[in-house]
């Protein structure tokens, strides 16, 4: 998994293929529960570049992107938003989510 740490986001998000984006908070449980799910999934999944957001160090950044409620994992592909969801979801869930955009 990738830390943003303020680099433009549209150098992040513009990729060729999908790259996978979790708007997290450190004070949140299910982000606590889905971090490591992701970080097994970024280590396996080598081509889906696997972004963390902490939206308390960048709320404007969570702000212009419509983040309602953490974890919310925003799936862009081509540098284009496809998908979304909120809330702790299982690896197997996860995988056939980002499936159908692949």
């Amino acid at each position: 998994m990738i830390e943003y740490r303020g680099e433009d986001y549209k150098e992040v998000i513009d990729n060729k293929g999908l790259v996978l984006v979790d708007y997290f908070a450190t004070w949140c449980g299910p982000c606590k529960m889905l971090m490591p799910v992701l970080e097994e999934m970024s280590n396996e999944v080598t081509e889906m570049p696997v972004y963390k957001v902490d939206i308390d160090k960048f709320r404007p950044l969570a702000i212009d992107s419509q983040i309602k409620s953490v974890p919310t994992l925003v799936l862009y592909k081509d540098g284009k938003e496809v998908a979304r969801q909120s809330g702790y979801q299982p690896r197997e869930k996860l995988e056939a989510w980002i499936e159908q955009y692949k």
